[in-house]
């Protein structure tokens, strides 16, 4: 026999069991005390708190409110139709007497005198000219103006107490400017301040000039 080959043998078996020995306790150990240790740090500790219930209190009761009294009148009482209607009876008809009424008497028209037929009033003239109603008149000058050919000019002149009191003044023709209208028309103002007509009138008067 090969002793060399025996004694490999035996020390190769030893060193295999003293391996397995050595992983044997290495898991025990971890199982048992490692394992512990490692609940406890992630476990931590527990810090318990005791809270109170918050009872809230009861509502308060509500308020009855009596409701508002009915101030409403009562419905009429209901009173049923009568069932049958009574109807009274026609008066009788009043009884018709015949009268006779006599003819009116007849009226006798008594003849009118004939009415005289009134005269008729005088027909008024359309136009109250100043040689009317006037008893003195006088002529206007002719005026120191640069104007030549026929100017004319309507006057209507109020008359109160005899003497005129106004008057408007109207321009008959054309071509004569404002300068020399009111220079002819000072000059008629002036002829119209002499006039003498007794009462109270208005007439009409025209006033022509010729200036070659």
């Amino acid at each position: 026999m090969n002793f060399a080959q025996e004694k490999q043998g035996a020390s190769r078996f030893t060193g295999l069991g003293v391996v397995i020995l050595i992983h044997v306790l290495i898991v025990w150990a971890l199982a048992s005390g490692l394992a512990r240790k490692v609940v406890e740090k992630v476990a931590g500790p527990l810090d318990v708190k005791v809270i109170e219930e918050q009872v809230k209190p009861p509502p308060p009761p509500e308020k009855v409110v009596p409701p508002p009294p009915d101030l409403k009148a009562p419905p009429p009482p209901f009173v049923p139709p009568p069932e049958f209607l009574v109807t009274a009876p026609a008066p009788p008809a009043p009884a018709i007497q015949s009268t006779q009424v006599a003819p009116p008497a007849a009226a006798v028209v008594a003849p009118q005198a004939p009415v005289a037929a009134a005269p008729a009033p005088a027909p008024r003239p359309a136009v109250i000219t100043a040689a009317m109603v006037c008893t003195k008149m006088s002529k206007p000058e002719v005026p120191s103006v640069n104007f030549s050919g026929e100017a004319a000019f309507k006057v209507v002149a109020t008359v109160k107490a005899g003497k005129v009191s106004g008057f408007t003044f109207t321009n008959l023709r054309a071509g004569v400017d404002r300068k020399v209208q009111r220079a002819f028309q000072s000059e008629i103002e002036t002829a119209l301040q002499a006039y003498v007509c007794p009462g109270d009138h208005v007439f009409e008067q025209e006033f022509v000039f010729r200036i070659d």
